[in-house]
């Protein structure tokens, strides 16, 4: 094997694969990060119990990722949810498929899978140095580094990998600075946008009063033609929630173009409107909204809040206008959370500007992959299998460029 060393930028989930694609390969490995630990963001993720990919029909899985699914197809094809799970497996970390179809580590922990693969990643001789951010170039058109020690620059190195995140929680490292210095060198660029992402509404004070933090259970969101079913919270700004994140594209498209987007929740998804006004007319009339809503259909206090936000008083006195409006509650959304609040970020380096072995077309020898690239996938597994995916196709990439 050339004794050239691979560089590494950005120790996150895409960098931490790439370097081991490359190491178990019999090269070696230097991985450079810009925070004082690795997989920040990795590990603010698994707080809730880390989803690490899901349990669908690969195909159905592949249509995910929208515009980049030629790309992923690809890609994921190459390394399948049920390799991320073998290779989680070969690491002492077992996984279940949740009710949902999600994929977890059983012990729900991402610190257990990190200290696990960090000690793989060790023996494999891949040497992994901390708070150095990339700064620029040099005049001969290598990679600068400013570290504890003074900078270091990547000539010499038999290729380079750029796996630096998006531009979501810059507090975790994925700040989204490394844009300007890529610009500099004229690749392609998308603009970055929120991606899983909650979105506003102008609620009145009563409703933020009345509302906020609380969960609606059991619903579904349309937009347009598809609906999706989950949960979601009322937030002070608006709504934040798993079927939004899972539209987020499209409503964003939306709201860029238009100004706003409407959706409908059915807050009753399993009953229909006949059996809803059947079970509200059951309820005396006198009742309060609030008390016919629980006894006939046993809805929480956010659902009255919800029609008294949307409706008429005159509708909310006949069992059909309620019926109808809560099996089609329109609700406008006026703007989407910003790239600091999102969970990702679409944007990036457009794939038009990669190989097939995603090196930068212009930067020969430079690859990336993550969340760097311009690609966006719902929350559910969709956007760690993505990163782990195109980082084990950068560091493949990477190889054949040595030739190794």
């Amino acid at each position: 094997m050339s004794a050239k060393p691979f560089i590494i930028i950005g120790a996150g989930p895409a960098g931490l694969i790439a370097a081991e694609t490359i190491a178990a390969a019999g090269g070696k490995v230097r991985l450079y990060d810009a925070m004082p630990s690795p997989a920040r963001k990795f590990l603010m993720a698994g707080r809730g119990g880390l989803n690490l990919t899901h349990s669908e029909p690969l195909d159905r899985f592949i249509a995910r990722y929208g515009a980049a699914r030629p790309l992923f197809d690809r890609l994921i094809r190459a390394f399948t949810p049920a390799d991320l799970r073998d290779w989680c497996h070969g690491l002492g970390v077992e996984t279940f498929v949740g009710s949902s179809g999600r994929v977890f580590p059983k012990e729900m922990k991402a610190s257990i899978l990190l200290r696990a693969w960090l000690r793989r990643l060790a023996g494999l001789g891949v040497e992994l140095h901390p708070r150095h951010r990339w700064v620029g170039w040099t005049a001969e058109g290598a990679l600068r580094l400013a570290g504890p020690a003074g900078e270091v620059t990547s000539d010499g190195a038999a290729a380079v990998i750029l796996a630096l995140g998006g531009a979501s929680w810059p507090r975790l490292g994925s700040d989204g600075g490394w844009a300007e210095l890529l610009h500099g060198r004229a690749v392609p660029l998308a603009p970055f946008r929120p991606s899983n992402s909650g979105f506003d509404v102008c609620w009145s004070a009563g409703l933020r009063e009345r509302a906020e933090g609380m969960p609606l259970k059991r619903i579904t969101v349309t937009f347009r033609d598809r609906t999706v079913p989950g949960e979601l919270v009322i937030t002070a700004h608006g709504l934040e929630g798993g079927p939004l994140y899972a539209l987020s594209a499209p409503l964003r498209d939306a709201i860029e173009r238009d100004g706003a987007a409407e959706i409908l929740l059915d807050l009753k998804p399993d009953l229909t409107v006949s059996q809803v006004q059947n079970r509200l007319a059951r309820v005396p009339p006198a009742d309060s909204l609030a008390n016919r809503l629980r006894k006939a259909l046993s809805l929480t206090p956010p659902a009255g809040a919800l029609l008294r936000e949307g409706a008429g008083d005159a509708d909310l006195t006949r069992s059909m206008s309620v019926a109808s409006l809560l099996k089609a509650l329109p609700i406008k959304l006026s703007g989407m959370q910003g790239l600091e609040r999102a969970i990702s970020t679409a944007g990036g380096i457009r794939l038009t500007a990669l190989d097939d072995g995603l090196m930068l077309k212009d930067l020969p020898g430079i690859f990336a992959c993550g969340e760097m690239l311009d690609w966006e996938a719902p929350t559910g597994g969709y956007l760690l299998q993505g990163c782990f995916a195109s980082g084990i196709a950068a560091g493949k990439g990477a190889l054949a460029y040595a030739k190794l």
